[in-house]
């Protein structure tokens, strides 16, 4: 048995084959978790996860699939993750749909369907697997709650094509903040991130639309992008939960940029 902070820890990760879930996952593979590590089932998805968990010992990885465009799909998810080790101790809620439509230029059908996709990704099934969590935590004294927001929940977009997408994050993070004040007696421990610009090809693609990187990067205190291992780093932390008291709490990681 690998020896870690996190040995004693089954964690479901979602969205786990790029960007800050790849990331994460080597991380908490590192610390000793038990990681079910999530991706999509899109071309590529299921080698970006062998490749973010290579590093595991086979034993202490376990592989699930689902697009959380359907429901159906993110219940399977979740009976999946209980089912190979026959609890779930942490889960990581990483995985985002973000699209530059749903603005107020919009045609009627691209608004339609990006509202309908952001909402259904990033806040119904998001929303689904928390509340199989908490469910499922009651039943074992406890369990946390790691959800990835953003920092447009709080400042909102730069561009109004994005409206959609912070809007899913700001609802998100409500749902998350409310499990968090209404468990929290229970032993359920909820935290929430709100990454600035980290470095991922979503942020690439959205930079691409605000006048390239370098522009981008000007715009930032750091004068440069969070390496999403930083990301995967608290991540590892939160999921100790060493810090009870934290629950509930935003954590800004954007290097000063926006500053509360």
């Amino acid at each position: 048995m690998s020896e870690g902070p996190l040995s004693d820890k089954v964690v479901l990760l979602t969205g786990a084959s790029q960007g800050i879930g790849a990331a994460t996952a080597g991380i908490l593979g590192g610390a000793g978790a038990r990681l079910i590590a999530h991706y999509r089932g899109q071309p590529g998805d299921r080698e970006g996860a062998e490749a973010a968990v290579a590093g595991m010992a086979v034993e202490h990885r376990h592989l699930v699939s689902g697009d959380f465009t359907d429901n159906a799909a993110v219940e399977r998810v979740w009976q999946d993750a209980v089912a190979w080790r026959g609890h779930v101790d942490v889960l990581v809620l990483n995985a985002a749909f973000m699209d530059p439509a749903g603005g107020i230029d919009d045609s009627e059908r691209n608004w339609e369907r990006s509202w309908a996709t952001h909402l259904q990704v990033n806040v119904q099934a998001q929303a689904r697997l928390m509340r199989a969590a908490v469910r499922h935590f009651r039943t074992r004294g406890g369990g946390i709650i790691v959800l990835m927001s953003s920092w447009v929940a709080q400042r909102g977009v730069t561009d109004p094509k994005m409206i959609a997408y912070a809007a899913s994050k700001g609802a998100i993070k409500a749902v998350a903040q409310s499990i968090a004040r209404g468990y929290a007696k229970e032993g359920i421990y909820t935290y929430i991130i709100a990454p600035g610009i980290v470095r991922t090809r979503m942020s690439i693609d959205f930079a691409d639309m605000q006048g390239g990187e370098d522009a981008v990067t000007q715009t930032l205190a750091m004068r440069e992008w969070v390496p999403p291992a930083e990301v995967g780093e608290l991540i590892a932390f939160l999921a100790e939960g060493k810090v009870r008291h934290l629950s509930g709490a935003t954590l800004d990681v954007n290097g000063a940029t926006y500053v509360r």
